[in-house]
């Protein structure tokens, strides 16, 4: 029999186990909870081994086979995937963590792991004849959902707040999206996008409102697996807004366990969401041992990406730390604006004050001894620094021509 190129089966509510149909369009499940992605894995672990790995492209879609697109010809890339697993050893050095590990997305299409999210969502959509789609977001995914659009000739409409950072702004606008600011947050942004979908019956790409952005996350953590010879890390850490990261990460391990590429027997990476002490409704939610959380009021922070006072997907983010012994932590901005500083300096990585916040967090951990000095550590990076040039300020001296240093 001819092997398939997507063993995609079915989706399942985490909630309510309701199954439906992955060759239909659907939002969210009758019960209101985001719908889970699932694959045939036990006919997928007899035909597929880590060595047909070998020779694919370096990009996302070399795991095509535990993800949701049926036909290649549906796929929409812009070469993504892959990013560096770099060894950070200075700054771990300071930090006295001695195996601590960046996995960079700044370099990834659109300069975030948006892109991953995008690039696989707005390939199912296509397949799925989605013509028009609309989501709110805090700038990034937004970019990246526009873009992705743009390429697979898919119209789009973006809803951001004001204080959005102004280069994703601009991404939507030369994309040729319906772009639209709000002043507010990105749940007052959610409000006026589920308004029109309701009005126009326009495909609602919201965070978790689809299936399929979460599939493309998850490759960060097929990648990681990968990366380390399938011998996973003690620690990921992983800067959590809207928290489809953290849940993507932690389906792909699970996935790899169930088809037998990671040792079954060892316990699975401990995972950490990270949240900005001016919104961390996640932080406060695992500290008070609920499952889900309460909308957190009057958010604010330097991390734009993670402020998101209240999540779609809160329970399964909290199901991913409970189920790996993790936990969650919360970084001010002083602080992760700190760090981002010492990542430039110790090790040339200028990267997003988001991924600057995973960084805070390790050295927190190791301080109070939840991270050992030997444990191999990775922490997310998840964008490029550039993208947020207000969270450096520099006062810089001018020579006049001809003027010795």
């Amino acid at each position: 029999m001819i092997a398939k190129y997507s063993y995609l089966s079915h989706l399942r509510c985490p909630k309510c186990d309701a199954v439906y149909n992955s060759r239909q369009r659907q939002q969210l499940c009758a019960c209101g909870s985001p719908l889970l992605a699932e694959y045939d894995l036990e006919q997928l672990a007899a035909r597929w081994k880590p060595g047909d790995l070998s020779g694919r492209a370096p990009d996302l879609w070399r795991y095509h086979e535990l993800l949701p697109v049926e036909r290649p010809e549906n796929v929409v890339t812009l070469g993504e995937g892959m990013t560096p697993l770099l060894p950070m050893p200075f700054l771990g050095a300071d930090m006295g963590i001695e195996r601590l590990f960046m996995k960079d997305e700044g370099i990834i299409p659109t300069g975030t792991f948006k892109a991953r999210g995008a690039a696989v969502g707005v390939s199912k959509a296509k397949e799925l004849g989605v013509r028009e789609l609309a989501m709110p977001t805090n700038g990034n995914a937004g970019a990246a959902w526009a873009l992705y659009a743009a390429r697979a000739g898919i119209r789009a409409t973006v809803v951001m707040p004001v204080a959005a950072p102004e280069i994703t702004r601009n991404e939507c606008a030369v994309s040729g999206a319906n772009l639209f600011l709000v002043d507010g947050l990105i749940s007052d942004a959610g409000k006026i996008v589920g308004q029109a979908v309701t009005a126009r019956g326009i495909f609602d790409a919201s965070t978790l409102k689809e299936p399929y952005r979460i599939e493309g996350k998850k490759t960060m953590g097929l990648e990681i697996a990968e990366q380390f010879g399938w011998e996973l890390p003690d620690v990921i850490l992983y800067p959590t807004g809207g928290g489809v990261g953290i849940i993507g990460i932690s389906k792909a391990l699970k996935e790899l366990q169930t088809l037998g590429w990671i040792d079954r027997s060892r316990k699975l990476p401990r995972l950490v969401a990270v949240q900005a002490k001016g919104c961390a409704p996640i932080v406060k939610a695992w500290e008070e041992k609920r499952t889900e959380s309460e909308f957190f009021p009057d958010s604010s922070t330097v991390a734009f990406g993670i402020n998101v006072p209240k999540a779609l997907g809160d329970f399964l983010v909290l199901q991913a730390l409970y189920e790996t012994e993790g936990c969650a932590v919360a970084i001010d901005d002083e602080t992760l604006l700190a760090e981002q500083g010492k990542a430039a300096r110790m090790e040339g990585a200028f990267i997003c004050p988001e991924g600057a916040a995973t960084f805070a967090a390790a050295r927190l951990l190791r301080e109070n001894g939840w991270i050992g000095a030997e444990e191999r550590v990775v922490a997310l990076n998840t964008g490029a620094g550039i993208k947020y040039p207000d969270t450096v300020r520099v006062d810089v001296p001018i020579l006049q021509p001809g003027q010795f240093l």
